[in-house]
């Protein structure tokens, strides 16, 4: 099977420790309903934050590369009662979404992203589709995390539903990782169906993510740690915020 397409049903139940609140608290407090209004949740998986965001109240474009994680995203928010368009498309490739004033890649989406190329490409397109103005928010794996913290496995997870194994082993580009992750997930008669997933992912310095924003046109751009309260030394994520 595909990317996703089988850990689409259960990627909430492993996601569950990411605090999607401070996510949405830290958009939210830079760009307010009374000057942002239209917002594209790229990689937005199974739309927990495309929720939050239609329920606080922006007009939420959800795109994603997968077909299974939009079928669950889709079913969340109709039971949510919220109004989102959902796409299935490559961030690289992102057309027919325009006029936007807000853009939010979270959760290391962007890291999915093989070449720097490609990123160049994302923020391309992006920049073209925000208002003057428009704001750009993401999040990337820091070095620390891709270099001393991801090549430190074997992890494992285990529950009364899901069990994990997570294999992980550097790539050949600097600050890449490949992850292979076998799961065990409960079916209804309470047997162990085993299925294994493939991942690539990459990042760049500070430095490489600040430069391209500013070449293809991005005038104001913000680094942060970690809005979520982990020490600085041991950050494994930077959150990025770039104006237009």
């Amino acid at each position: 099977m595909s990317t996703y397409e089988q850990f689409a049903y259960i990627y909430d139940s492993l996601m569950s420790d990411i605090p999607y609140n401070k996510y949405a608290e830290w958009v939210q407090s830079n760009a307010p309903l009374n000057t942002s209004k239209r917002l594209v949740d790229i990689g937005c998986g199974t739309g927990v934050l495309s929720i939050q965001f239609a329920k606080a109240g922006y007009e939420v474009i959800g795109v994603d590369l997968s077909d299974s994680m939009l079928t669950v995203a889709q079913n969340r928010s109709f039971e949510n009662g919220t109004d989102i368009t959902f796409i299935c498309q490559s961030m690289a490739d992102l057309e027919g979404v325009d006029e936007v004033d807000v853009a939010v890649i979270a959760i290391d989406s962007l890291n999915y992203l093989e070449t720097l190329e490609e990123v160049e490409q994302t923020f391309k397109r992006l920049f073209a589709s925000l208002n003057p103005n428009g704001q750009l928010f993401f999040d990337v794996h820091s070095l620390y995390k891709m270099d001393v913290i991801y090549p430190n496995g074997p992890f494992t997870y285990e529950d009364e539903e899901v069990a994990y194994l997570w294999h992980t082993e550097p790539g050949v580009e600097e600050h890449s990782i490949y992850h292979d992750i076998t799961f065990f997930v409960r079916d209804e008669s309470g047997y162990y169906e085993r299925f294994e997933e493939s991942h690539y992912q990459r990042t760049y310095s500070i430095e490489t993510f600040t430069n391209l924003l500013a070449k293809v046109g991005f005038s104001s751009v913000n680094v942060r740690d970690d809005i979520f309260g982990k020490p600085s030394e041991e950050v494994d994520r930077w959150f990025i915020h770039a104006v237009k």
